[in-house]
């Protein structure tokens, strides 16, 4: 446990976990730019090993710039007085991209909360950043870096506070939960099947329900990390 992080108002916070797929079922639905770019860009990762066609479906969700977001998985506490502490978690999924981000971005500038994620100033923050940036809509305050100083960028990482200055790996949010003694999140799919279960197999529910798994372990590890109790399944409420 870190004394530090004790002094953190989780209730201040929105844990989140997004899911992204490929913006196409497979290279041969691109336009010939977008083939072409795709095999610029990832030229230096395939090597000799991959073609561009090859590599589409197994790494396109990755790159914001050939992909989309598909569920977002917001989750907070909330303590009433008097009550117990409850985790609530809000799923934002469509096939529709633009649909999903203005709703996200709706319930973002609706709040200041910090926002916590795994891998998340990696991958998350700027994943949505740049969708929302392709889209032409405006930024939630949020996800605005751009002349903020460091201290007022209010995003957490749970891997970059596993690290403690050790910057050479990328720990998975599956591994760091099984060394803190938390349930795997990967009872079902794992995040490589997502693409395949989003174009091959159409269950976007399925998907949500991985996202959502992934945001309550993401809280937590937080929860480990500042000395709490974990939560307990009935603590846990999907809105």
């Amino acid at each position: 446990m870190n004394p530090d992080l004790k002094k953190i108002d989780l209730t201040r916070i929105f844990f989140l976990d997004i899911e992204t797929v490929s913006a196409a079922p497979d290279f041969d639905s691109l336009d010939e730019d977008w083939k072409e770019l795709w095999t610029e860009k990832t030229q230096w990762q395939r090597k000799d090993q991959y073609s561009a066609d090859a590599f589409y479906p197994i790494k396109a969700g990755i790159f914001a710039e050939f992909a989309k977001v598909v569920c977002v998985s917001i989750g907070f506490f909330e303590r009433a007085d008097g009550h117990p502490r409850q985790f609530r978690i809000r799923s934002i999924y469509s096939k529709d991209e633009r649909e999903l981000l203005l709703e996200l971005q709706s319930l973002l500038m609706q709040h200041t909360q910090a926002l916590c994620a795994h891998n998340g100033k990696e991958f998350d923050f700027p994943f949505l950043a740049r969708r929302f940036m392709m889209h032409g809509l405006e930024l939630p305050p949020a996800l605005r870096l751009q002349g903020k100083k460091p201290w007022e960028v209010l995003h957490l990482d749970t891997m970059e506070l596993w690290k403690f200055g050790d910057h050479k790996n990328f720990t998975s949010l599956n591994l760091i939960a099984k060394c803190l003694g938390i349930p795997s999140p990967k009872e079902d799919i794992k995040g490589s099947e997502v693409g395949r279960v989003y174009w091959q197999e159409d269950d976007l529910e399925r998907i949500v329900r991985y996202c959502e798994r992934d945001t309550v372990t993401v809280a937590q590890i937080m929860l480990r990390m500042t000395g709490r109790e974990l939560l307990d399944p009935d603590e846990v409420r999907s809105l």
